[in-house]
């Protein structure tokens, strides 16, 4: 096992389209991409749409394929789980994807001012005892508000009832326009070619019999939000 890990470190280093910025490269500094995604990287001026926390890149890949005039990113601190979507990519030469290796809380060192159209937030920890890790917290919200389009997407599908819950809350305390929300997905009209991509995680909530949330709404930047308040 260590030494497959290994090798599939040592193949992402070759992939154009992976980054894994040092630690001095992106520390309360910016990364030298910020601002340039579309000219540097992709090479075009498509949206660019991100995956917070990707894992294995399911979504990013999925999302992708489905509309190739869009561009994807996705983001994870582990190398071992982007690999396969990055594997993927190579394999089937999407030239609409990358991967960021990173922490979240980074992540306004990578982007800049209207820069990224949607996020997508895809079954994340839920984090139960500590809001202010959770990615559809106001913390988070606040650092995607300084690099997000005005009004700009943000998809929470989750497993998790009480995540669900709280960024709904969130959202209604906020008066954030919301687009869709239910508490269980497959047991709805709403389901697409895109919300019916499932995650390796997604997978093996739906063989526990545990029902997939989602919510979707616009993102307010010119707002200073308001958490709401812990039950």
């Amino acid at each position: 096992m260590a030494k497959r890990k290994l090798a599939r470190f040592a193949e992402m280093e070759t992939f154009d389209h992976v980054i894994q910025a040092s630690f001095d490269e992106v520390f309360k500094t910016d990364y030298k991409l910020k601002g340039k995604w579309n000219k540097d990287f992709f090479k075009n001026d498509n949206p660019i749409v991100l995956e917070l926390g990707c894992g294995k890149g399911e979504y990013t890949v999925g999302l992708a394929k489905q509309n190739p005039n869009i561009n994807y990113i996705g983001i994870d601190i582990k190398g071992a789980r982007i690999w396969r979507g990055a594997k993927t990519v190579q394999e089937e030469n999407l030239k609409n994807v990358g991967f960021i290796r990173t922490r979240i809380g980074l992540i306004n060192s990578f982007f800049s001012e209207n820069e990224i159209s949607e996020v997508w937030v895809t079954f994340p920890d839920p984090q139960p005892k500590k809001y202010y890790k959770r990615l559809t917290s106001t913390r988070f919200l606040g650092y995607y508000q300084q690099f997000m389009k005005q009004n700009g997407i943000v998809n929470l599908k989750t497993d998790s009832a009480e995540l669900h819950e709280y960024t709904k809350k969130l959202v209604e305390l906020n008066k954030l326009e919301k687009i869709i929300c239910t508490n269980n997905l497959y047991n709805s009209d709403i389901v697409d070619d895109i919300l019916s991509i499932k995650t390796f995680y997604e997978q093996q909530f739906l063989s526990q019999g545990k029902p997939i949330t989602y919510i979707r709404f616009k993102l307010d930047n010119t707002l200073q939000l308001e958490e709401p308040e812990e039950e």
